[in-house]
């Protein structure tokens, strides 16, 4: 039986909302990797992760780019993209898109949807 914490990274230049973000993730007991950049997660790297949220509006590689990026690298890795800028969220781009929250985000509604992610990439998409 696997034992290992679920991994979920967070990409946000916010630090409040990575430290909030990150109090939520393990309290709904999943292990939370934070980062203030695409960059540093790219560093880090994709391997072992299970579910990645980042947000849209960020300097340099943007939530976009970075979701385009990991999908090359790790096509099965759920993503979730979060913007706190309605008018990217009414984008053509954002739209469609299932793992997609506004910020303010309804935290519960957050874990379900990664809860259903996780299952549904275990049982292979």
């Amino acid at each position: 039986m696997d034992k290992r914490k679920p991994i979920i990274a967070v990409v946000d230049d916010d630090p409040r909302l990575l430290e909030s973000l990150e109090e939520l993730l393990e309290s709904a007991g999943y292990a939370a990797c934070c980062f203030q950049s695409a960059g540093h997660l790219l560093v880090r790297g994709l391997a072992d992760l299970d579910v990645l949220i980042t947000d849209i509006g960020m300097p340099d590689t943007n939530g976009f780019e970075l979701r385009d990026i990991v999908k090359k690298a790790r096509p099965e890795l759920p993503v979730f993209l979060i913007t706190g800028r309605h008018e990217i969220a009414d984008q053509g781009r954002a739209q469609g898109i299932s793992g997609f929250f506004r910020k303010p985000f309804d935290a519960p509604a957050l874990l379900v949807a990664i809860a259903e992610a996780m299952q549904k990439s275990r049982n292979g998409g």
